[in-house]
């Protein structure tokens, strides 16, 4: 294995089953397959890489995330082409999810940059961009 490769991420999340609701459709399409489930928790692999979502404890839920606070900011996954952005991004609309930076999508990121951002349940902003 290349050192240096991301091994996981694990995200704490504050309604488990809203996140995997949200996330399952969009990390199937992206490829990644169920890994583990248990009760406070679920992943997805992809090759040797995994993301994992955790209930976060009741004691924690007090505090919100925020992107622009100290923390991650966003999540950006390779979609297969603009044409796969593009689905997705019609995907998003069927289920109401709201689409970021509307008024310049998909060009966002820049002019040489065909990606759509969007929040999960939890406001953690996600890009899916074309190569």
């Amino acid at each position: 294995m290349p050192q240096g490769l991301i091994h996981h991420v694990e995200i704490n999340v504050f309604n488990l089953r809203n996140t995997v609701d949200f996330w399952g459709w969009l990390l199937d399409d992206l490829g990644y397959t169920v890994y583990q489930k248990w009760k406070d928790g679920q992943s997805w692999k992809l090759g040797d890489t995994y993301i994992v979502f955790v209930q976060t404890e009741g004691r924690f839920l007090d505090v919100s995330y925020h992107r622009s606070q100290v923390g991650l900011n966003h999540l950006a996954f390779h979609g297969k082409s603009r044409d796969h952005v593009d689905e997705i991004t019609t995907e998003l609309r069927e289920k109401g999810i709201h689409i970021l930076y509307l008024e310049k999508h998909p060009f966002a990121g820049g002019s040489d940059h065909y990606a759509v951002y969007f929040e999960d349940p939890d406001r953690i902003k996600v890009e899916i961009v074309a190569p």
